[in-house]
């Protein structure tokens, strides 16, 4: 076995990983294939580039994440004009306050919320929770939150102002919160 052969074995290994980050940020079974396949050719044409001062999975997890956003940025310019307008949401988030700015309906007591972090049960819901999210909204939030861009970034990225970025993570957070205070931090998971 040649030592390139050898090497796309180890990519390989990390293929399911790569293919449920992809997946979980995508939100989209194909798209995730293609960008994990692009993912390890690009990997296997820059072999010499790692350096082996990170773990391969973190060098190829960094790769995916540029992939990711490659894809994003390339689906997002056939959107009309206004894809990233006010909608109902915010209608419907303008009622969760009263006029003196306090909650209408407080969240209810996330308990310890760390400790959520280390339950699957607790991820599954999150991605439910995401899927009822615009695709847009939930791949902004995920860009900001979990992959833990900047908003310079995501905004030069995806191409769209500040504004536009703040507008999509309030929507994406008042989303989140109500799915996640119902379906998660409103029942118990012990």
């Amino acid at each position: 076995m040649t030592a390139q052969d050898e090497h796309a074995q180890d990519l390989e290994g990390h293929r399911k990983y790569l293919l449920r980050y992809a997946q979980f940020h995508l939100r989209d079974a194909a798209l995730a294939e293609d960008a994990v396949q692009e993912t390890l050719m690009a990997a296997l044409a820059q072999r010499e580039g790692f350096q082996a001062r990170s773990q391969l999975r973190t060098w190829l997890t960094g790769i995916l994440k540029h992939k990711i956003i490659d894809l994003t940025r390339s689906r997002g310019r056939g959107l009309p004009a206004d894809a990233f307008s006010l909608g109902e949401d915010e209608a419907a988030g303008a009622g969760s306050f009263n006029a003196k700015g306090r909650w209408v309906d407080p969240p209810a007591d996330w308990g310890m919320p760390d400790a959520a972090l280390e339950s699957s049960q607790f991820w599954e819901v999150y991605q439910e929770c995401c899927r009822h999210m615009s695709k847009r909204d939930a791949m902004v939030f995920s860009m900001r939150e979990v992959m833990g861009l900047s908003s310079e970034e995501i905004c030069k990225k995806i191409e769209i102002s500040t504004t536009n970025l703040h507008v999509i993570l309030f929507r994406a957070r008042l989303s989140l919160r109500s799915c996640m205070s119902k379906n998660w931090f409103g029942t118990d998971h012990e």
